[in-house]
């Protein structure tokens, strides 16, 4: 990806609406791994296929009201089992780690307004 394409990424992301943003994010991974990470200072979202991580970026700092240091995301493929006695699939689902700043955190069983 080249520079004014990022550039232009972060544009979009500033001007984003809290719809939007509640699109980007969809829900809180609660994993042994997530919560161990949480230790951290780093919460984990399920977030759209499409997301970038500037709009990630952007969509935590607003809604939650915290400092995001990083973004990093994976996509982990679906996998295949078993759907009475038919091979199904599992959907992929696009994961976010983010780090927040030293001293922050998200209560995620809060609710969000």
């Amino acid at each position: 990806m080249t520079a004014e394409n990022v550039l232009a990424r972060r544009g979009k992301a500033e001007r984003m609406s809290r719809e939007a943003m509640y699109d980007i994010i969809r829900a809180p991974l609660i994993t042994e791994k997530a919560t161990a990470l949480s230790e951290k200072n780093q919460v984990v979202f399920k977030v759209a296929p499409n997301a970038a991580k500037p709009e990630i970026k952007v969509a935590v700092e607003t809604l939650f009201g915290v400092k995001v240091v990083s973004v990093n995301t994976l996509i982990q493929k679906g996998k295949t089992k078993m759907v009475r006695g038919r091979p199904g699939r599992r959907s992929d689902i696009k994961k976010a780690y983010v780090q927040l700043a030293e001293g922050q955190s998200i209560d995620l069983t809060a609710k969000l307004g």
